[in-house]
């Protein structure tokens, strides 16, 4: 790294690194409850479920968003020295601190279908879609305002994760055009060769 520059990773690929993990083990919990009589029944499960998905989406989409605006309006510009991270090393970096957790999670809904089938399953895959619901929130502020919101590194929690949290002074900016990823966090598309 040069001297003077931070390593600043994308606050959108840190919010939507664990959207795909927590949405596939939720599915795969959810399909397994549905093997599984349990104690109040598919029917009752799959409700509780459904009703659950919705309210853990709604909540992990909406949660500290007035953190995110404020930090995002405070953002200076990231200098010539700031290191950008790629993509995939914020997503690896935010996956390998929680997978303990991602897998207590997955183990806590599968063992949640012999009490209310599904319902853990639905859970976890609502959590999973409110993160990509946030990401995309943040991708639209980012092509409102024309700018892609980084964090440093060294801010982040232990695992990788919290780009809002107390730790977080400030968030810097860029075009839209610097890293390897889209606004919201998403692999950036390359133009088809002609």
């Amino acid at each position: 790294m040069a001297r003077g520059g931070q390593g600043l990773v994308r606050v959108a690929v840190v919010v939507r690194a664990g959207a795909a993990p927590l949405w596939w083990a939720g599915v795969f919990a959810a399909g397994v409850g549905l093997l599984v009589p349990g104690l109040t029944g598919r029917r009752i499960g799959v409700m509780a479920g459904a009703a659950l998905f919705i309210v853990a989406a709604g909540v992990v989409s909406y949660s500290r968003r007035k953190r995110y605006t404020a930090l995002g309006r405070a953002a200076a510009r990231a200098g010539k020295h700031d290191v950008l991270q790629d993509r995939a090393v914020g997503v690896r970096n935010w996956r390998r601190g929680h997978r303990w957790w991602l897998l207590l999670a997955w183990l806590l809904a599968l063992g949640c279908n012999f009490a209310v089938p599904v319902a853990g399953g639905l859970l976890l895959a609502g959590c999973g879609t409110g993160l990509w619901l946030k990401a995309a929130w943040l991708g639209r502020r980012e092509r409102a305002e024309d700018a892609l919101l980084w964090v440093r590194v060294d801010w982040l929690a232990a695992n990788g994760g919290r780009p809002a949290g107390k730790a977080v002074k400030a968030y810097r900016g860029t075009g839209v055009a610097a890293g390897d990823a889209a606004p919201g966090g998403a692999r950036r598309r390359t133009a088809a060769l002609v």
